[in-house]
């Protein structure tokens, strides 16, 4: 009663596909402007970053004040490939893998972490 019949629409020829084309790159526009964006954003930012405190990492050096993935805070007492030995108070060292330091601190703004 309501309900009014659907009639298929015939397909054209010629100019349909050069609109086919159009419409392919108008919905893919805005998910390449996004990605561009999240790119400029967020990953080449944090790219900068990781690259960064890698080279700090792989610059430290025996009496630099570094703070390890788990919060405390020595002095570098030996320094290999993969392990650092970290003194963390007078006679206490212990060997942690280098690559969970977490940050090396500015010798000039550092106070003393276990004098």
């Amino acid at each position: 009663m309501f309900i009014t019949p659907a009639f298929a629409q015939a397909a054209q020829s010629g100019s349909g596909a050069a609109g086919g084309t159009a419409g392919i790159i108008a919905n893919v526009l805005p998910l390449v402007l996004i990605f561009v964006v999240f790119y400029f954003l967020l990953i080449r930012p944090q790219q900068t970053r990781m690259k960064s405190h890698k080279a700090k990492i792989d610059a430290v050096k025996k009496n630099d004040q570094v703070i390890t993935g788990g919060g405390l805070v020595g002095k570098v007492v030996r320094v290999d490939d993969l392990y650092v030995d970290v003194e963390l108070a007078p006679g206490m060292k212990v060997r942690a893998v280098k690559a969970t330091i977490s940050d090396v601190i500015d010798p000039a703004t550092a106070k003393p972490a276990n004098d």
